[in-house]
């Protein structure tokens, strides 16, 4: 399938092929090598991170080993949950994500779970995990967004903007003019990836860069979700919506009630080993010492 994808007034036109290659009668697509370039950026970028922070490599290896294939099955349930009328008829065509169907919401709650009972289990610092992985999942993002761009898909309503883009598919267009709402949201998420990683050596504690992460997500979530054609919805609500704006105000209530229990000196402990007295709300003591243990 060959998509031309355009912008007119920019005078910039691209004529893609959804498949990189084959390999006998399987096609390998871009869309699944950009969302795999993603991850390898992020785990990159975590392996550094857990070594400057003096934590085992080896658990952040295992826990992406078992976060990536959870974090699909749930991004796909996510979206088959909300979407089943496309489903009922066929039950089989569930396993079948060739065709698309997958929701970044889903893959964040599948990993979220699988990263909170890891730490739980091994008595590492959750809030100090949390925090690196976060800018990882940004990065990931950040480029992953792409992958809509080769597939013609995830854009938003009609707009005279200077970057209107027009989408076509084997010579019949489908979308004209429109919202380039993957570019929207690929450049928001490199933005928090910045503020991120500048914000991080003025944290108060432990899971607070995480938090500032489903803060700023959500923030710009539910505003490029309000310019989306595809969204998934319950009744009159904007599935993603709401699960941004429940992020944002999560986000915030978990930064000011880090800081109160701060400033008030109240030490609460997650993930640590036992005997440990130091808090993982205390803030690292510069910058190579991002955790508490």
């Amino acid at each position: 399938m060959i998509n031309n994808i355009s912008f007119p007034n920019l005078g910039l036109d691209f004529s893609i092929n959804r498949a990189a290659f084959s390999i006998g009668n399987v096609n390998i697509y871009w869309y699944g090598l950009i969302i795999a370039l993603g991850m390898i950026i992020a785990l990159a970028y975590g392996i550094r991170e857990f070594k400057r922070c003096g934590l085992k490599q080896d658990d952040l290896l295992n826990m992406f080993l078992i976060c990536v294939p959870v974090a699909i099955i749930c991004a796909r349930l996510y979206y088959v949950i909300f979407s089943f009328d496309q489903y009922r008829d066929n039950l089989l065509s569930i396993f079948d994500i060739r065709n698309g169907g997958i929701a970044v919401y889903g893959s964040l709650i599948g990993a979220g779970i699988v990263v909170l009972v890891y730490c739980l289990k091994k008595k590492i610092n959750l809030g100090a995990v949390l925090d690196i992985l976060a800018v990882g999942f940004l990065i990931g993002q950040a480029v992953g967004r792409w992958g809509n761009f080769v597939n013609g898909e995830a854009f938003g309503t009609a707009t005279t903007l200077p970057w209107a883009m027009t989408i076509a598919s084997d010579g019949v267009t489908y979308a004209e003019s429109v919202h380039p709402t993957f570019l929207y949201e690929s450049l928001w998420d490199l933005a928090g990836v910045i503020i991120l990683l500048v914000y991080r050596k003025h944290k108060g504690f432990n899971g607070e860069i995480f938090l500032g992460y489903i803060l700023w997500y959500g923030i710009g979530r539910f505003w490029i979700e309000g310019l989306r054609t595809d969204s998934l919805y319950l009744g009159p609500l904007r599935i993603s919506q709401v699960v941004a704006l429940m992020s944002v105000f999560l986000g915030l209530a978990g930064i000011a009630a880090g800081r109160f229990l701060k400033h008030k000196n109240i030490k609460i402990s997650v993930g640590k080993p036992k005997g440990t007295e130091k808090s993982s709300l205390e803030e690292p003591k510069d910058d190579n010492d991002d955790i508490d243990e």
